[in-house]
């Protein structure tokens, strides 16, 4: 009872540090990518040819990080220094969508292959799923938002930001020092190692919270479509962690309380919900063009999820055909998980080649 108490009373606590130490991790992220940008051109004209590249170098790069909304966070931030186009920067957020959808399904495979604790199937059922649903999306949605980028971003027509009276200008002073002292390169990689650490501990801290109550009242309403999408969007907004979100439901999936067909919607919802941190960094770094390219993306996924979710029934069976298939043909599975390595390197390797 005692520990409960103080795990209640500590969770807001920790939850307030870590979102300090998020909002450094973007700021010191902003002023190193200023300070090396003469480098970092080079290395980014160099690994980004062209907008095809754009999306497999930050779809590799989720791989790498085993979070795609650090590489969000660090295209915003490259884009803000003038050093990727706006076409390339939207299709730098879209990939890190595409990649971290399959990041959980590399972590089944490698978890089947290496224990072989579970099945296959068990291992990476809930992975499998979160990929097809993800990326049943956000590719139409990419192509769709890639299509309108020229209009949406046009002279004028964005919001121009400035935070002139913005709290987070007392860590200009600590940023810049720490810059200067450790020289823009390795500061960057200090920013961008505070980011992953913030979100990593955010999951953590999030682990501790009792998802007993949260878990009962969700599971009465799942077998509702909308209200189903409307839960998932709002716990991953709330809490700009998709892990959380999904490892709330996971063991009601598993056990057989939730339906497949129950939970895509749910999952559908936590897809959007998870583009909330990506547009609160373009916001910090004061990006009007960032805001509109991460709304671009966020509109264009929420129309094409507002469809999935008008036909349902047809979507449902759809997806269910797709993840059947790759559950239980394990010839066709492998060409799967092949797949999600060959892909985006042909998408950064082909453009090289033609150059």
């Amino acid at each position: 009872m005692g520990d409960r108490f103080w795990t209640d009373r500590l969770v807001p606590v920790g939850a307030l540090a870590v979102v300090v130490l998020f909002l450094f991790a973007v700021q010191l992220l902003g002023t190193a990518t200023d300070a090396a940008a003469p480098a970092l051109q080079r290395a980014v004209d160099a690994a980004v040819v062209g907008d095809p590249s754009a999306v497999g170098l930050s779809w590799l790069a989720a791989y790498g990080l085993g979070n795609g909304s650090v590489v969000a966070a660090v295209s915003l931030s490259l884009f803000t220094a003038d050093l990727l186009s706006t076409a390339q920067l939207f299709l730098m957020v879209a990939g890190s969508r595409l990649g971290a959808a399959a990041i959980v399904v590399f972590i089944g495979a490698l978890d089947f292959v290496q224990k072989r604790r579970f099945s296959l199937q068990e291992s990476v059922s809930m992975g499998v799923l979160t990929f097809l649903l993800t990326h049943s999306i956000y590719l139409p949605a990419t192509v769709l938002g890639y299509l309108a980028l020229p209009v949406v971003t046009r002279p004028g027509g964005h919001p121009s930001l400035s935070l002139a009276a913005s709290p987070l200008e007392l860590f200009d002073p600590l940023t810049a020092a720490i810059t200067d002292a450790i020289g823009p390169a390795l500061a960057f990689v200090l920013a961008v190692g505070l980011l992953f650490g913030s979100l990593t501990l955010f999951d953590r801290l999030l682990g501790r919270v009792d998802t007993g109550t949260l878990r009962d009242r969700l599971f009465s309403h799942l077998q509702r479509t909308w209200l189903s999408f409307l839960i998932g969007l709002f716990v991953t907004t709330l809490t700009t962690s998709v892990a959380f979100s999904l490892g709330v439901i996971v063991p009601l999936y598993n056990r057989g309380y939730v339906e497949r067909d129950e939970l895509v919607p749910y999952v559908l919802g936590a897809n959007l919900g998870t583009m909330f941190d990506t547009l609160v960094v373009a916001v910090v770094l004061e990006s009007g063009v960032g805001v509109a390219v991460v709304l671009t993306l966020l509109v264009a996924a929420t129309l094409v999820t507002g469809l999935a979710l008008a036909g349902h029934g047809r979507y449902g069976r759809a997806i269910a055909a797709a993840d059947d298939r790759l559950l239980t043909d394990r010839r066709f599975f492998a060409a799967f998980v092949a797949s999600l390595v060959l892909v985006p390197l042909a998408l950064v390797v082909g453009p090289l080649v033609l150059a």
